[in-house]
Formats: C-alpha cells, structure tokens, sequence
C-alpha cells in the first residue's frame, strides 16, 4: 500500500497543482472519483491489465464512459497513466489529490464516534473545540457505538484522541498485566 501511494504521489500533486491553477478543484475531485470507481470495477480491471488491448482503445473505453466531465487535460493524465501502466493507481491517485484538497481548503474530516447519541449542541462545541486545537474548518461525522461504554473516539486524519471508558479500561487491562 505504502508503495503504491508513493508511486500515486507525483500525479496526484501534478493533478492538484494543474487543478487549483485553473481554480477546478471540484471539478478534478469528481473526475477523479469516477475514475478510481471505474478502475475498481473487476470488468474494468481485466481491460486494462491485457497486454492484448491497445492503448488507445484503453482510453477511448474510460473516454466513453467520463463522457463531458472528461476535458483534454483529463485525457491528456488518462493517456499518461495508461502509458506508464499506472492506471490502476487512480484510487491512490483520487485519495490523495482529496486529502491535498482538503489541506488548501483548510478543512479536515473529522469522525467522532460516541457511546450515546450528541446532541447538536455538543457537536457544535466539539467542532468549535476541534477548530481551535487543529486550526482548521472541521467537516463533522458523529456515529454511535454503544461497545465505547461512556466517551469518545475522535479521528483526524491520522490523530486519534480516544477518550473512551473501553479505551481506557484497555489500557488499564495493559498496565495491570505488565
């Protein structure tokens, strides 16, 4: 996985520079996502992976099916990607082309995951409280897992803050046995 991102990062930066010069960012986040779509399709997958299927024909078929929300620079990244046997890399590609996307528009998915329901009250200070800590606009998700005890789980990106009983009772259950 490591790899693949590593390999996924020069076009995905390529892409957003090219996007956020252009002022589509939206734009290129659609298209991206109905590629890395397109290429986790099994019958896709077979495609694009036989040596016997010509390029061109490659990106006439991913052509067809982006139809108008593919422009010259989308084919023209379509063409690089399937030139250099990297198609397959789009879902990497998409993934990381959002998380740069994100960073610019200075917001960060944030999942809190709780033992009981939040009031929007509650989730309107935990933002508030997310914003100032992280000093970015927080796009909220609340879920609920009743297994947490009391608590929360907050996820950002790759922050995990777990401030829940069953984490706690966790570590204490470590502490005790060591």
């Amino acid at each position: 996985m490591a790899e693949r991102l590593t390999l996924a990062r020069p076009y995905a930066e390529a892409t957003f520079k090219l996007a956020r010069e252009q002022g589509r960012l939206g734009e290129w986040f659609e298209l991206l996502s109905l590629l890395a779509a397109v290429v986790r399709d099994a019958r896709i997958v077979r495609i694009v992976t036989n040596p016997q299927i010509e390029d061109d024909r490659i990106v006439a078929l991913l052509k067809d099916i982006c139809g108008a929300k593919l422009d010259e620079q989308g084919e023209n990244l379509i063409r690089l990607l399937v030139a250099n046997d990297r198609l397959r890399l789009l879902p990497e590609i998409q993934s990381l082309f959002e998380e740069l996307k994100q960073e610019a528009e200075a917001a960060i998915d944030v999942t809190v995951t709780s033992a009981y329901p939040l009031e929007s009250s509650q989730q309107k200070l935990l933002a508030e409280a997310l914003n100032r800590k992280l000093g970015r606009d927080i796009n909220l998700t609340v879920s609920e897992d009743k297994s947490l005890i009391g608590g929360v789980v907050i996820r950002a990106g790759d922050l995990v803050i777990d401030g829940s009983v069953k984490g706690y009772l966790g570590e204490l259950a470590t502490h005790l046995t060591h």
